[in-house]
């Protein structure tokens, strides 16, 4: 690999995980962990290493199924309702769930349907055939019976019936060891106070926990600083410890990024470039009869990079089939466009919308860490996908279960705070329920309501014709007769958010075209963006005349960050985001913003506790508490 050329090829997955295979063969790597034994208490989610056979049978004797009494079958013969057989004592015996069948006895009747005379007779009006309720010896396991094949990942019952033939102790392989290496001049340790640059370590502890709860030991070395010299011997170290090193940043093609070269150094990288979006700079290779992952640097692409390569690798180490999620077919919530030439990984969330799994997309960069944590699952646009329209059918990787989901109101539309209040509110008073928030513009998502992918439409557009906000556009878009509730859930204040003590001394909209001003725009379909278009057009402004007019952003809190970040003087925006960041605020409209969904939906019980919380003085208490809004009308059905 020449200093020059930073990537060795781009590969699609499988063919980079195949070529990956093949040269840890030639390098030595061990095809499997060694076997240990354990007992067989302690061996849940271990694979086993060799067959395991039963060395007794369960049961071991011929056993009452139920309690009752043992009878000879052949005593019954004849028994009705209308002709009763009546057993002595001595002809019969009481029994036990679970007792050893008295000898001579063949069959048993349930305590039930036995009755008992006063001379201690057993009165039968039914006859039984040979071995009614009696497990027979050896009816679960027989001994010499293969109870479990090698390669087989012991669960919970898998152990129990170990336990039952008799196995104490089973031979399995052990845990694959995994050893991370964070690289980095500008990484810090969690916890560590951060100058401007540092960044904390959060996908050591990350990748850490994925190992473990793939059921492998995971160890954490400290931070290497960017130093090929420093991070060849640190990894020469950790390859001596573990069946699996994840090399950390330094993966890309930056000028401090030496983990191709030092793996290179080292031993061998079988590929650089990998056509997966996130994770594409991953580095697949081996140094001294170690595999080694370079695993690049943004949190989204590490932890895919995990699912992707690492969790396979280890389960081969280990002998057995990778774990695999459920999946499910879903209608895409909005457009998806991919690249193509890359398998695209995109996290989603998830909701049932008449009966319909819906899928929205969420952000897809790399650095997005929080869009895996909301993620209700995956879906990937393979590389000869230019991507997907909306409502068509996609798979999805499941990181939720179905049920879970079904409880999920799904939210389309303006961004906005309170929705993400209600959403913990609700999580907090019933752990069932999920309010999904997608942040897609007031117009995007009275899109997503006329096609039936969300249960509720966040939306605060304004109309310039009439002065009225949402309704004008509902009716344009569903129908005036299409049946939908439109619900108020708040005022609140629109202005420019800037920076503390308002540096500039911005008054209003007026002072946009003022040609050194930085402003950070909302995108298309906002409505915010249509507040803004409505006030330049009154005050006779080209949206032309205003610098960064065509830099987008999704969310309120967005644009308060970049303001915030000093990447732009100014932004319109609400008065809690301004405030969730610090910054100062100049008022230019008090604005409603709406809940809008199907009047059939409305009574339905998903959607009963939002109502039920948007009641609640304490909630609207804890809204108004955020600055910029009024819960005066809160919960009213404006149609």
């Amino acid at each position: 690999m020449s200093a020059e050329s930073p990537f060795v090829s781009d590969v699609p997955a499988a063919q980079a995980l195949a070529v990956w295979r093949e040269v840890r063969a030639a390098a030595g790597c061990p095809a499997r962990v060694g076997p240990v034994r354990m007992p067989v208490g302690s061996a849940v989610g271990r694979v086993t290493a060799e067959p395991v056979w039963a060395l007794r049978s369960s049961p071991a004797f011929d056993a009452a199924a139920m309690d009752g009494i043992a009878v000879r079958a052949a005593d019954t013969v004849g028994a009705a309702d209308t002709t009763p057989v009546l057993l002595a004592d001595g002809e019969f015996a009481v029994v036990d769930t679970g007792d050893p069948l008295p000898e001579g006895y063949d069959a048993v009747v349930m305590r039930e349907h036995v009755h008992r005379t006063q001379d201690g007779e057993a009165e039968l009006r039914a006859a039984v055939p040979p071995y009614q309720h009696v497990r027979s010896i050896g009816e679960d396991i027989s001994a010499g019976e293969l109870l479990l094949p090698e390669g087989h990942r012991l669960r919970p019952v898998d152990v129990a019936a170990c336990a039952a033939a008799g196995v104490v102790e089973v031979g399995v392989r052990r845990a694959p060891r995994v050893v991370i290496v964070p690289t980095g001049d500008e990484i810090r340790p969690v916890g560590a106070e951060l100058a401007p640059g540092d960044i904390l370590d959060t996908n050591s502890m990350m990748l850490a926990a994925q190992a473990r709860e793939a059921g492998c030991p995971a160890r954490v070395t400290d931070i290497v600083p960017d130093d090929p010299a420093a991070i060849t011997a640190v990894l020469m170290e950790a390859v001596q410890d573990a069946d699996l090193v994840l090399l950390i940043a330094g993966s890309s093609a930056g000028r401090d990024d030496y983990t191709a070269r030092v793996v290179a150094g080292a031993g061998v990288v079988a590929v650089h470039g990998v056509a997966v979006r996130p994770g594409h700079p991953v580095v697949l290779g081996a140094v001294e009869r170690t595999p080694v992952i370079g695993v690049p640097g943004y949190p989204v692409s590490a932890a895919l990079t995990f699912d992707i390569f690492a969790a396979p690798a280890l389960a081969e180490l280990e002998g057995a089939a990778p774990r695999e999620r459920p999946a499910a077919t879903a209608h895409l919530a909005r457009k998806l466009p991919s690249a193509i030439g890359m398998d695209d990984w995109v996290r989603v969330r998830l909701g049932r919308v008449r009966d319909r799994l819906v899928a929205t997309p969420l952000p897809r960069g790399a650095g997005v860490l929080t869009s895996l944590v909301r993620a209700d699952g995956l879906l990937v646009v393979p590389s000869g996908v230019e991507g997907h329209h909306a409502g068509e059918q996609v798979r999805v990787e499941l990181l939720r279960g179905l049920s879970e989901i079904g409880r999920t109101i799904v939210a389309i539309g303006s961004h906005d705070m309170v929705l993400d209040l209600a959403a913990s509110a609700l999580r907090a008073a019933d752990p069932l329920i999920t309010l999904a928030s997608s942040n897609v513009g007031s117009l995007g998502g009275l899109v997503a309501l006329r096609d039936g992918l969300c249960h509720v439409a966040g939306s605060h557009l304004l109309d310039p014709a009439t002065g009225l906000y949402t309704l004008p556009y509902v009716d344009r878009l569903l129908g005036a007769d299409a049946g939908v509730a439109v619900i108020r859930l708040v005022h609140r204040e629109q202005g420019l958010i800037v920076a503390p003590g308002n540096p500039l001394g911005l008054t209003g909209i007026d002072d946009l075209a003022k040609p050194d001003l930085r402003y950070v725009n909302r995108q298309r379909g906002a409505g915010t963006r249509a507040l803004l278009d409505h006030e330049l057009a009154g005050l006779g402004i080209d949206p032309r005349e205003v610098s960064g007019y065509s830099r987008e952003e999704h969310t309120h809190l967005a644009v308060a960050a970049a303001v915030a970040a000093g990447r732009a003087d100014t932004g319109l925006g609400i008065l809690a985001a301004a405030r969730a960041f610090g910054l100062d605020f100049v008022p230019v409209a008090r604005e409603p913003y709406d809940l809008v969904l199907r009047t059939g939906t409305l009574e339905e019980e998903l959607l009963a506790p939002l109502w039920e919380l948007l009641e609640r003085p304490e909630f609207r208490a804890e809204v108004e508490a955020l600055g910029g809004y009024s819960c005066a009308e809160t919960g009213r059905r404006i149609r």
